[in-house]
């Protein structure tokens, strides 16, 4: 979410923008490119060749609070 939102700025900025800012717009716009899908595709498969996998045996502690099950 965030580098689709700062990828809308980019491009409101790189149409809206001047001449004199479109070429570093253009590249914030490549780097927020690369740094998602390295992100994405590296790391997930940098985790996965080092063998870290999630236990999802164990409850989550992020369901809510004590009052999460109270029909208001």
């Amino acid at each position: 979410m965030t580098s689709v939102t700062t990828l809308l700025a980019l491009i409101s900025l790189f149409v809206l923008g001047g001449d004199v800012i479109r070429g570093f717009v253009f590249a914030m716009i490549w780097g927020v490119m690369v740094g998602t899908y390295s992100s994405v595709f590296v790391a997930s498969s940098t985790l996965l060749r080092l063998g870290v996998k999630r236990d999802w045996s164990k409850p989550s502690n992020t369901d809510g609070n004590q009052f999460a099950n109270i029909d208001a």
